[in-house]
């Protein structure tokens, strides 16, 4: 997924079940036989409206502006005992990761996390009965049908939340767009200045056919992100699903970011937003070794990592440098969290 203003990760759209076929009174017409026995048959029902989790979809784009989801009603029953069609079911295509919530977002009514998860947002109503079906032994010639049930209808909230193995976190321009092009085939837009990426970037790091994962850079977090300062409100709920951070930090000087206060900053941010978030497994890496100066802030930077317990990495994204040990780094404890997750399932 590259850079772009079209990247849409909540919307709201409105969905509506077929109604139900009506029921049919008929009566055949036969010698001997009371009002010639009736022989109505019964409605179909209405078509469901399916969510469907679907690879192809890189975003909720394509909802934003097709709100309204509508099937179609089954067909009335008649005469003969010909009972009427159901109607075919709607389906409403969403990336994996998608979240579906009730109007309000009070409640989740389901998480389509992989390939082929569906969920049944409307069903269709139910077909009505014939006259043939109410026939007893003292009412031989019904003249009653029932009426379709009618479908559902309602208002829903979905919200993308994307599914990555690895989150890259840190404040604007620290890089981390860099890093993604020079680790995956993603192909980011890459500036000196805030908020360059306006959209998540993924990427897929091939180290080679069994060894790969998925990157995400996770755009516009600042300070009072969790609170809708910049862009961070609308982005971290996309490291929710990673299963491990990166945490960027800049050691840059005329940049006039200091890696101690963006690091502590940072995960006040996520702790704000979510605790959970900040329990996360993290890797520090301090890029733009290349810089005049990197050397002398890294020392500074890597004298408070020891104090935390936290072995930092060195590097410079932009000209490789470094590069080859995070990725080894990065595997090893996505290795470890593998194993710890399966031992705890």
């Amino acid at each position: 997924m590259g850079v772009s203003l079209r990247f849409i990760d909540d919307v709201k759209i409105f969905v509506k079940s077929g109604d139900g076929g009506n029921g049919c009174v008929s009566f055949l017409k036969e010698k001997f036989v009371p009002r010639g026995g009736p022989d109505g048959g019964n409605g179909g029902k209405g078509g469901d409206v399916i969510i469907v989790a679907d690879s192809q979809f890189m975003n909720l784009f394509d909802l934003k502006h097709r709100k309204h989801h509508r099937a179609k009603r089954g067909v009335n029953g008649s005469s003969k005992d010909r009972h009427g069609a159901n109607a075919d079911r709607i389906t409403v295509h969403v990336p994996p990761g998608t979240v579906i919530y009730d109007e309000d977002k009070q409640n989740i009514l389901a998480d389509l996390e992989v390939e082929g998860d569906q969920f049944i947002a409307a069903r269709g109503g139910n077909g009505g009965r014939g006259n043939a079906t109410f026939v007893t032994s003292t009412n031989r010639a019904p003249q009653k049908a029932q009426e379709g049930k009618p479908g559902e209808e309602k208002w829903l909230g979905l919200e993308l939340k994307l599914i990555a193995d690895v989150g890259l976190i840190g404040f604007p321009s620290v890089g981390k767009s860099t890093m993604v092009a020079a680790i995956s085939r993603a192909k980011p837009k890459i500036a000196a200045y805030p908020f360059t990426t306006l959209s998540p970037n993924l990427g897929t790091v091939d180290r080679d056919p069994q060894r790969r994962f998925v990157v995400a850079d996770i755009p516009g977090l600042i300070e009072g992100a969790h609170l809708g300062v910049g862009l961070g409100h609308k982005f971290l709920r996309h490291i929710e699903r990673t299963r491990l951070l990166v945490h960027m930090v800049d050691l840059d000087l005329q940049n006039g970011r200091d890696p101690v206060v963006d690091y502590e900053t940072m995960n006040k941010e996520l702790g704000a937003y979510d605790e959970q978030l900040a329990l996360k497994p993290q890797i520090i890496v301090a890029n733009k070794m290349d810089v005049s100066g990197a050397r002398e802030q890294f020392e500074k930077f890597a004298k408070y990592c020891a104090g935390q317990g936290i072995d930092p990495h060195l590097v410079s994204a932009k000209d490789g440098i470094g590069v080859k040990e995070l990725l080894d780094h990065i595997e090893v404890e996505l290795a470890k969290i593998a194993e710890a997750d399966a031992q705890s399932s």
